[in-house]
């Protein structure tokens, strides 16, 4: 999308910064007056709902005026910069420079003539569609925002040589840096199973992981089998055997006088007692409780980390107002954009991922490479969407009263950071093992949190991950990320009693909540598609 200017070539008006993107705050102007700039050189950050968008000069010339205040919200369409010598810069600058290439050159729409307004060719920033799902490059043209075709000429990558990894094969900035640190070695082919792709149609490349470890037989003595201590109790009526007691000898007879030993009669259940019990002598053991399930671990304590949002009252004063704008304000706009128009309905369960938890942690030790649930997590999801529960792999498009379900899975990671809530997204997950994943995941939510993030990497998703339980918590009702149709809360996995057949045993327990749109997704569906993931999720086959 191209955006517009006045007829005054000297003035350069605030420019579209993304989909439905109307307003930005000004963080920092980084010119001044005065300055001369040459063409793409940055003069200002802006904050927009969720990325900080730097924006380039679409030509060289000097800063005469600067329209704004630091902190100021402006709006797209306002002048923002004005140029003191706009033609004779303009001139030059066409005399000087050499004649752009085809790559340069294919971001730059023809202007429109006949009107008191043109097109712009430089006040594109982010060029981008709002639903990246199903979007292609035109015929002999490369997918890049304007910063990344810059970055490309600065360090002399040829776009048109890069295979992007970006929603729909963008090339991003970090293929960009790739493709530059592989120019000394000598030229070959570009190697396109190195990156993911974004195929239209769901396929499977995954990576393979050691097997979980086979099921336990089914086990036939009692779990609980405490030594017996034997007591002569002439003329006592033997009872029944109970639950940890031995089995009555053929010669032992009901009702006869009893000269021979006793077992003691024991509790049905043993309790679970912190310490020594009552009776018991100073340093005698307490008695076993539940066994482990096999491949447990205990857990450990993690102490819980200051949270991201904290108080800003000063001392001594009681209260403090803060604007309502920026990252914030957009959260706040979308989950009531969200509630008011999807019908929210949450289906929870749990899985036994003890299991899981071993694979986990021998496929750590193999590779080197620290996973946590979560891509475990993530495969399971893709697995269902792409697989029975495609109706879940979908979005709302209300204003066209169309509901629209998506091949690849572009799977939302709903990340906490220190300016609010943001949902990077993981293009084409599908095609990715749970270590692929695992890796994708950590480097999308570090460039969230420093803001580093391209505009595209934060929209086009078609279903959303919540792990609100890294911490703390196990169920919630999570808000759905509209316009998708379906959001997956994940709980804190903790030390649970799990049965193993029909045996009790201590293991891995993970809490699950599926939240979904009601108007597109049925109570049935949705309860079977929980409960393929927790079948995936507990067989470790992801």
């Amino acid at each position: 999308m191209a955006g517009k200017t006045s007829a005054n070539p000297n003035e350069f008006i605030l420019p579209d910064l993304g989909e439905g993107v109307h307003e930005a705050e000004l963080i920092k102007w980084r010119v001044s007056p005065g300055d001369t700039v040459a063409e793409h050189d940055i003069l200002a950050e802006m904050e927009t709902d969720k990325a900080l968008v730097e924006v380039p000069s679409p030509r060289a010339g000097t800063i005469a005026e600067l329209h704004g205040a630091e902190g100021e919200v402006l709006n797209v369409g306002n002048v923002l910069v004005t140029y003191g010598d706009g033609a004779a810069a303009a001139a030059s600058t066409a005399k000087s420079e050499p004649a752009p290439t085809a790559t340069e050159a294919e971001v730059k729409p023809a202007a429109e003539s006949g009107s008191g307004e043109r097109e712009d060719d430089g006040t594109v920033v982010g060029n981008m569609s709002g639903a990246a799902a199903g979007i292609t490059a035109e015929a002999g043209k490369v997918l890049a925002a304007p910063a990344v075709r810059r970055l490309a000429r600065d360090l002399g990558v040829d776009l048109s040589t890069v295979q992007g990894t970006g929603i729909a094969g963008r090339v991003t900035a970090k293929d960009v840096r790739a493709a530059a640190d592989g120019s000394a070695a000598p030229k070959a082919p570009a190697q396109p199973a190195a990156q993911p792709a974004a195929a239209p149609a769901p396929t499977e490349t995954r990576r393979p992981l050691p097997t979980a470890p086979a099921q336990p037989a089914p086990m036939q003595a009692p779990q609980y089998q405490p030594t017996p201590q034997p007591m002569p109790q002439p003329g006592y009526q033997q009872q029944p055997a109970a639950y940890g007691q031995q089995q009555i000898q053929p010669h032992m007879q009901p009702g006869m006088p009893m000269g021979y030993p006793m077992p003691m009669p024991m509790m049905l259940v043993p309790m679970m007692m912190p310490g020594a019990m009552p009776g018991m002598m100073p340093g005698q053991q307490q008695a076993p409780g539940l066994p482990a399930a096999p491949g447990f671990v205990p857990s450990t304590t993690r102490p819980i980390p200051g949270p991201a949002q904290s108080a800003q009252v000063p001392g001594g004063q009681g209260e403090a107002r803060t604007p309502f704008r920026g990252v914030r304000r957009t959260i706040a706009e979308r989950l009531r954009e969200s509630v008011n128009t999807a019908v929210h309905f949450t289906v929870m369960d749990e899985a036994d991922v003890t299991a899981l938890d071993d694979l986990r942690r021998r496929t750590t030790q193999q590779t080197g490479v620290k996973l946590s649930f979560l891509p475990f997590v993530a495969a399971a999801v893709c697995r269902a969407l792409t697989g029975r529960f495609g109706a879940m792999n979908a979005t709302v498009d209300d204003a066209a009263g169309e509901i629209v379900q998506h091949g690849p899975v572009h799977l939302g990671i709903a990340t906490d950071t220190d300016n609010g809530l943001m949902v990077p997204v993981i293009p084409n997950a599908h095609t990715l093992d749970p270590i692929a994943l695992g890796q994708a995941i950590a480097d999308t939510a570090k460039s969230a949190r420093d803001r580093t993030i391209p505009r595209d990497r934060l929209m086009g998703s078609t279903f959303t991950i919540s792990n609100v339980g890294s911490h703390a918590g196990k169920f919630a009702t999570p808000v759905i990320n509209y316009p998708e149709v379906a959001i997956l809360a994940v709980g804190k996995v903790y030390d649970g009693v799990v049965v193993r057949n029909g045996q009790p045993a201590v293991g891995k327990v993970m809490p699950l909540s599926l939240a979904c749109d009601h108007r597109v997704v049925d109570g049935a569906t949705a309860a079977l598609a929980l409960a393929e993931i927790v079948e995936s999720l507990q067989s470790a086959s992801v």
